[in-house]
């Protein structure tokens, strides 16, 4: 079974519904982390390339010793397949 993402930032979820967005009518979000959804809505109007720009130093962070073109390229590739980011 594969980590469950959230669809806005890509943040593992965990294993429990604690870290889940809420939807308008109170119920948690299935797709979004807190940090990103409350209410129904996004909480920031953030680009895609601000989002990328945002998470490099978290995966440099992540991957001691990846370069910062590297890490850009990976969430270049990596934020078009979530939810927010997917052009239909």
């Amino acid at each position: 079974m594969s980590e469950k993402l959230c669809q806005s930032c890509g943040k593992p979820m965990g294993e429990t519904n604690k870290l889940y967005g809420s939807e308008k009518n109170g119920e948690k979000s299935r797709d979004f982390c807190a940090v990103c959804y409350k209410n129904g809505e996004f909480t920031t109007e953030i680009s895609l390339e601000r989002m990328i720009e945002v998470s490099v130093p978290y995966l440099i962070k992540e991957k001691p010793g990846m370069k910062e073109e590297d890490a850009r390229k990976e969430m270049e590739a990596f934020f078009p397949t979530l939810k927010r980011w997917r052009k239909n």
